[in-house]
C-alpha cells in the first residue's frame, strides 16, 4: 500500500507564475551512468545528451479538483536528465528523469516525498522574476545564482557553444517534455504534464552557477538554451505504474 501512495497516486494541478528553464549539454558519455538502463538518453546528433534545471514559482498546487485554497504555494528547483522510454505498449515516450527536486517550503518537501519519487529537498532561497525583466535567484543552502534578462527580446542569441544551430531547433528538441519518469526497484512511474497557453521565450543568462551539476557530472557543461514562460494553468496525470523490466537490474 505505502508503495503504490508514493508513486504520484492521484492528479494534481498548479498555475506556474514564472517557469524558467536552463538546458546543459554533455557529451553523451558523461551522462549515461545516472540514468537505469530500462531508459536512454534522448540525445542531439548522437553527440549530445542534456540536463534541464526548472526554477518555478508555483501557486495553488493542489490535488485536481480540490479548492484553490487548499493549495500550496513554493518555489521549485529541479533537476532533470532528457531520456526516452519504450513503454509496454510499444510506444517511445520522450520525456525526463527525475534526479532532484528543491523547494523553499517544508510542506511541500514533506508531501512531495510522500507522494512522489522526486526527491525532495528544502532549501533557502530568494527569487524575483518582476523587477526590470530580470530574473534573479539565489540560494544560499545550494550555491545556486542566476541573472538573466527575461524581457521580450528577439535578437537574443543562443548561449555561445550551443550545439543547437538556432532557437527553434533548441525550443523544438529541449523544449517542454511531456512525460516524467521516475524508477524504483520495481517500476517505472510515468507522470503525464498537461499544459495551455505554452508559449516559451528565449531569454539572455548573464550569470548562472549550478553546484549541483558539478555534483553528478565533473565535466564543465556547456549551456544550451533558456527559456522562459509565464502565467501557465498546469497539471500532472497520476502516475501509471509498469513493472520494471529486467534490462533495468
Amino acid at each position: 500500500m505505502w508503495n503504490h501512495i508514493s508513486q504520484h497516486p492521484f492528479p494534481v494541478e498548479a498555475h506556474f507564475d514564472h517557469s524558467l528553464v536552463l538546458t546543459y549539454a554533455y557529451p553523451v558519455n558523461a551522462l549515461q551512468t545516472l540514468i537505469p538502463d530500462c531508459l536512454e538518453l534522448d540525445c542531439f546528433q548522437d553527440k549530445w545528451a542534456f540536463v534541464a534545471v526548472a526554477m518555478v514559482q508555483t501557486r495553488k498546487l493542489r490535488p485536481k479538483g480540490f479548492p484553490e485554497f487548499m493549495g500550496s504555494d513554493f518555489f521549485l528547483a529541479g533537476y532533470r536528465i532528457f531520456v526516452r522510454y519504450h513503454s509496454q505498449s510499444g510506444r517511445r515516450l520522450r520525456g525526463l528523469y527525475i534526479l532532484r527536486s528543491e523547494t523553499d517550503k517544508a510542506r511541500m518537501k514533506f508531501l512531495g516525498n510522500i507522494f512522489t519519487n522526486y526527491k525532495y529537498s528544502r532549501i533557502q532561497v530568494s527569487a524575483d522574476f518582476v523587477t526590470n525583466n530580470m530574473a534573479r535567484i539565489e540560494s544560499p543552502t545550494t550555491g545556486l545564482k542566476l541573472l538573466a534578462d527575461i524581457g521580450d527580446d528577439e535578437a537574443i542569441p543562443l548561449p555561445e557553444g550551443s550545439p543547437f544551430p538556432d532557437w527553434r531547433s533548441a525550443r523544438t528538441f529541449a523544449g517542454p517534455m511531456p512525460f516524467t519518469f521516475s524508477v524504483n526497484e520495481k517500476e517505472v512511474i510515468i507522470v503525464e504534464g498537461k499544459r495551455s497557453k505554452w508559449q516559451p521565450r528565449p531569454v539572455r543568462v548573464i550569470e548562472a552557477k549550478v553546484p549541483y551539476l558539478k555534483q553528478i557530472v565533473p565535466e564543465e557543461p556547456i549551456l544550451a538554451n533558456a527559456f522562459i514562460t509565464q502565467n501557465i494553468p498546469y497539471e500532472w496525470t497520476s502516475g501509471r505504474r509498469e513493472p520494471r523490466s529486467q534490462q533495468c537490474d
